[in-house]
C-alpha cells in the first residue's frame, strides 16, 4: 500500500505501474488530486480528508467477466461503510453507486490495460460537493468521523476477501450480496444509456452476468449493460 501527497489520477499511476509488471494487490491513496475522473470523464473533486485510492487486479483465463468486478468493488465498499456507519444505512444503485439516505457517497472507476484492471475509488469522507447534477453526502455530514488511511485498511482486506469469492466460487456470491444491499425489487429506475437515451422501468433483478434488468411499463424487461442509473 503507497500513500503520496498529491497526484494527478490514482488511476493514471496505477495503469503506469501495471505497465512495468507492478502485481496484483497494489494499493495507491493520494491525499489530493489534481486530475481525479469519474465515470464517462467526469470531474472528481479532490479535497483532503476524502479517500482518493486505486488497486490493481491482474486477470486470470478463468476469471468471471472482467466488468462484474463493478460488483465485487461495490460490495466491498459497502461493506467497508457499513463498518464505521453501521449495517443497512447505505444502498447500492447499480452499478456501483452507493447511496446513503438517498445522496450520492462514493464512486467507483474500473480502467482497463491489458490484463491489468484498475479499480478507483473515491469516498466522501470529510467532505462532499455540492454543485452536482444529484443530491451527494459524505459521512462526516451524518456524524461519522473516519481516518482515509483506517477506512483503507479495512476497504482493501474486504475487497481481497470478496475478490476471492469472484475467483472461488463465481459471480453468484458476488450477484446475492449485492441484490440484499440494493434498493429493493420495484425500485422506480430512470437508465441513461451511452446514446442518451432514457429508460424507465421498475427493479427486477440482475442477471447472471451483472446486468440490469428494468421491468417496463409494457409488462415486457429490458437488459442493461451500460449507463447511468437514477432513482426516479
Amino acid at each position: 500500500m503507497r500513500v503520496v501527497a498529491e497526484t494527478g489520477s490514482t488511476n493514471a499511476d496505477l495503469i503506469a505501474l501495471a505497465a512495468t509488471g507492478s502485481p496484483e494487490g497494489l494499493w495507491l491513496r493520494a491525499e489530493r488530486q489534481t486530475s481525479g475522473r469519474g465515470r464517462q470523464g467526469r470531474e472528481w473533486v479532490s479535497p483532503l480528508g476524502n479517500l482518493y485510492a486505486s488497486t490493481l487486479v491482474r486477470l486470470r483465463p478463468a476469471d468471471p467477466a472482467p466488468a462484474t468486478l463493478a460488483l465485487v468493488a461495490a460490495v466491498a465498499l459497502e461493506e467497508a461503510v457499513s463498518a464505521y456507519l453501521g449495517a443497512g444505512r447505505v444502498q447500492l444503485k447499480w452499478p456501483n453507486d452507493l447511496l446513503l439516505a438517498g445522496a450520492k457517497l462514493s464512486g467507483i472507476l474500473l480502467e482497463r490495460s491489458g490484463d491489468a484492471i484498475i479499480i478507483g475509488f473515491g469516498v466522501n469522507l470529510a467532505h462532499h460537493p455540492t454543485d452536482l447534477d444529484r443530491v451527494a453526502t459524505s459521512l462526516a455530514a451524518h456524524g461519522v468521523s473516519v481516518d482515509p488511511d483506517d477506512f483503507l485498511v479495512t476497504l482493501s482486506d474486504g475487497f481481497a476477501r470478496w475478490l476471492g469469492k469472484w475467483r472461488g466460487e463465481g459471480l453468484a456470491a458476488v450477484r446475492d450480496r449485492w441484490m440484499a444491499r440494493a434498493h429493493p425489487p420495484g425500485t422506480a429506475l430512470t437508465a441513461r444509456l451511452p446514446d442518451g437515451v432514457a429508460v424507465e422501468g421498475l427493479f427486477d433483478r440482475l442477471d447472471g452476468d451483472g446486468a440490469l434488468i428494468l421491468r417496463l411499463a409494457d409488462g415486457g424487461t429490458r437488459v442493461i449493460h451500460a449507463g447511468d442509473v437514477f432513482l426516479i
